[in-house]
């Protein structure tokens, strides 16, 4: 009997203990404006588990906390930004990119042994074999009545966008700039990749309407592209000096795009999705000044390389 009494005032003083721990958890969590759901089944719960279980799950939990605020933290300001910036596309950090990104079906890939360069192409047969397959594509002939070749320079953007905030996405790549007037801010002997001065590549997307206006005068939709697509708004700038590009990624879009090499010449190399692997093989590719590469950047790997003594200087866009 007195065992029995024994034994109910321990367990009285246990399920006591627990509740005054759960009481002090509850109070930090309030002090802290931290969810119910963040501290529960932890230390209080943990009292009352075996030990063994204790120190793993409690471990486990914390990690799993611990990944799960830093995710909301990311998305979160992912849509403050967007909120700011809501003519702009907003990136996902690519942590939380490659977490969530759906299995790729690697027939896009498949059998794929290099990019097609074609001319005169009839948009029937673009929309069949390239436009959503997925296959990269390079066109050799879609800017022959541009404008931008002779117009589109460095000194032209920076008295396009003179006086404009310019509030767009940013990419300043390995560089120390942290907008766009840092950009046009710099020495001409740099801007014009003299020698001896410190080389660079940046790109940026366009929100500003009066801006796109005044863009779309030196170039026109691609001619290939389905009668049925809509090239969008906002339009990609990619600029910058031999040797730099951007690093090996995958985009976070919601559409295959189009890229045009209005200056300089720029390597290409696209890698499968990772799923794909073993399936698909790399590809490398040149786009010489002139051309347009067709890429679908949601699917597959990309990096890119300036190749040319002068300026590369791109512009692109998404298609429907």
């Amino acid at each position: 009997m007195t065992n029995t009494n024994n034994n109910a005032d321990i367990s009285k003083k246990s399920m006591d203990f627990a509740r005054k721990e759960l009481s002090a958890i509850l109070d930090k969590m309030e002090d802290l404006r931290l969810p119910i759901k963040a501290w529960r089944m932890l230390r209080a719960r943990s009292r009352l588990r075996p030990t063994k279980l204790i120190k793993v799950r409690t471990r486990h939990l914390w990690l799993l906390l611990l990944i799960a605020t830093w995710i909301v933290v990311q998305v979160a300001w992912t849509y403050v930004l967007a909120y700011r910036h809501s003519k702009c596309w907003i990136t996902t950090p690519s942590f939380v990119q490659k977490l969530f990104r759906p299995p790729q079906d690697c027939s896009i890939c498949q059998d794929i042994q290099q990019v097609d360069k074609l001319s005169a192409v009839d948009p029937t047969i673009f929309e069949q074999r390239y436009a959503y397959s997925g296959k990269p594509v390079v066109i050799s002939d879609a800017m022959a009545n541009w404008t931008a070749p002779t117009v589109f320079s460095f000194s032209f953007f920076k008295t396009l966008y003179h006086g404009e905030e310019a509030n767009c996405q940013f990419f300043p790549y390995k560089t120390e700039f942290r907008s766009l007037q840092d950009v046009f801010d710099m020495s001409a002997d740099r801007a014009m990749m003299e020698k001896g001065t410190t080389p660079w590549y940046v790109g940026w997307s366009n929100c500003d309407e009066r801006i796109g206006v005044i863009l779309r005068e030196h170039y026109q939709r691609p001619y290939f592209l389905p009668a049925t697509a809509e090239s969008k708004k906002t339009d990609w700038i990619f600029m910058g000096s031999n040797g730099y590009g951007a690093p090996m990624h995958v985009d976070d879009v919601d559409y295959p795009s189009w890229q045009a090499q209005i200056k300089g010449e720029k390597l290409w190399i696209l890698d499968p999705p990772r799923e794909c692997h073993y399936t698909c093989k790399r590809l490398e590719v040149i786009v010489h000044t002139g051309e347009i590469i067709v890429l679908d950047t949601n699917r597959w790997y990309h990096q890119t390389k300036i190749i040319s003594d002068d300026m590369s200087i791109t512009i692109g866009a998404e298609y429907d």
